[in-house]
Formats: structure tokens, sequence, C-alpha cells
């Protein structure tokens, strides 16, 4: 498991990080920690890689919408039509593998792109 790299800075990670996979539609895994040595607890996610840096994590009636700028992205959550959260992090794609954090929570992502629909 590959989890324990998010503990690496992210300044780091950008030195190793490759360009985000192809859009399209993708069956995924989501990781989340939340707490800070936590292992982290994973499901079946639904990604929907869009042009422009937008990604949109689907889990049940959870939505993430991603927005990617260059070196930071801007996550909001909803619970159907109402916002639950939302927050700015560094992030790093490393193959079909997205990793963030939310600092302030100390919560961290991982959206793990499985196979392309």
């Amino acid at each position: 498991m590959r989890w324990p790299l998010l503990l690496v800075p992210f300044a780091a990670l950008a030195a190793t990080a490759t360009a985000a996979p192809a859009p399209g539609r993708y069956d995924a895994q989501l990781c989340v920690a939340t707490q800070p040595a936590a292992a982290p607890s994973c499901g079946a996610a639904l990604v929907e890689l869009r042009g422009g840096g937008r990604i949109e994590v689907r889990v049940a009636d959870i939505v993430y919408r991603l927005a990617l700028r260059s070196s930071q992205l801007d996550a909001t959550t909803l619970h159907g039509r109402m916002q639950i959260d939302a927050f700015s992090a560094a992030y790093a794609w490393q193959g079909k593998v997205l990793r963030f954090s939310d600092a302030d929570k100390h919560v961290r992502y991982e959206v793990r792109l499985t196979r392309r629909r």
C-alpha cells in the first residue's frame, strides 16, 4: 500500500508527480484517513475526469467536486444539492493516483483510478 507517501511533503511529491490521466469516467477507490497517523478507510467510487482540471468523485450520494489549478485544488463536498464542506489544498498525481489533504481538519485523501469505463 502506498498510502504512507502522503506523509511526504507535497513539495517532494511534486518533484515526482505525473500528469493527470486522460479525461473520461473511471472506476476508483476513494481512501480517507481522519487522524494524522491513522490508516485510511477505502471504498468504491466513480470518478469523472473532465477538461479544464475538473474532477467529480462520487461515493453513493456524496460528491466531491475538485477543481485543479497549477499547484492546488479547490474541493467542494456535496450531499445532494447541499454543500457540506469546502477547502483548498496542495495535490499531486502519481500515475493514476491523486493525493491531497485538508490540513485544517487533518484529513488525507487518495483517489485511486482502477479502470476506465
